[in-house]
């Protein structure tokens, strides 16, 4: 094996030719199943795309850092499922670009995290992790509550994403600002534009408390619960697993 490296090194040809050989190998390795994804990402005639709102909190969340410490991905072990939920399925991630899977925890996996708290909860614990939890570590997130939610800009942001693939119409792009301040002001007329774009399944309510006014707390906390949630193919293929 030394003298054949050795061979190689002299010869700056070969060695180009080795290194030819062999980042093709790889490259086949890590191309050659894209070509079956098609038959390998579950089905999922439920999914929905993300609201303007959650678009928006979802940008906050990365913004500040949270998939540094929490995953969303639950692998298929069983004290993860046993604690998290059903193991997370590729279509879930069909409209995150980009993916927060991750495979580091401080705090808890995040893939099903949607709806197991109150909204009350998730704002408590935003605004000061140890009023809930009070073994966390998790840094407190006040300017949220007092911060107005910029919503100018998010038609761009559906646009953008629908050159990626995400199936946003041109209506949905037109009123996300609209949309984005309806779905957190559920007595007001534009929170019927929400659920007729959308789906009536769509989380509608002041999730930071108060409708009168648009916070990034309120879009955080729509796109924390909805999480695990966008279809429940995951947990239709964990009853079909049990045998139910």
């Amino acid at each position: 094996m030394a003298d054949l490296h050795r061979k190689l090194e002299r010869s700056a040809i070969r060695f180009m030719l080795a290194i030819i050989a062999v980042a093709s190998i790889g490259g086949l390795v890590e191309i050659a199943p894209l070509f079956t994804i098609g038959s390998t990402v579950e089905a999922a005639p439920d999914m929905r795309v993300y609201t303007p709102l959650e678009v928006a909190g979802r940008n906050i969340y990365m913004r500040e850092g949270c998939y540094a410490c929490h995953s969303q991905m639950i692998r298929s072990l069983r004290d993860e499922v046993e604690r998290y939920g059903p193991y997370s399925l590729a279509v879930e991630s069909k409209y995150d670009h980009p993916m927060l899977w991750g495979s580091k925890r401080t705090g808890p996996d995040l893939a099903r995290i949607g709806e197991k708290y109150s909204d009350a909860w998730q704002v408590a614990h935003l605004n000061n992790p140890r009023d809930v939890v009070p073994q966390s570590i998790m840094p407190a997130y006040r300017w949220l509550l007092r911060t107005p939610l910029k919503t100018d800009d998010l038609g761009r942001h559906l646009a953008a994403l629908r050159t990626v693939g995400v199936p946003y119409t041109d209506e949905m792009v037109a009123n996300a600002p609209i949309d984005a301040y309806g779905q957190s002001a559920p007595d007001d007329d534009k929170a019927r534009g929400v659920t007729e774009r959308y789906g009536k399944a769509t989380h509608v309510r002041a999730f930071d408390g108060n409708p009168g006014e648009l916070t990034e707390m309120d879009a955080l906390v729509a796109y924390l619960q909805i999480l695990g949630g966008l279809t429940d193919a995951a947990r239709k293929t964990d009853q079909t697993a049990l045998g139910e």
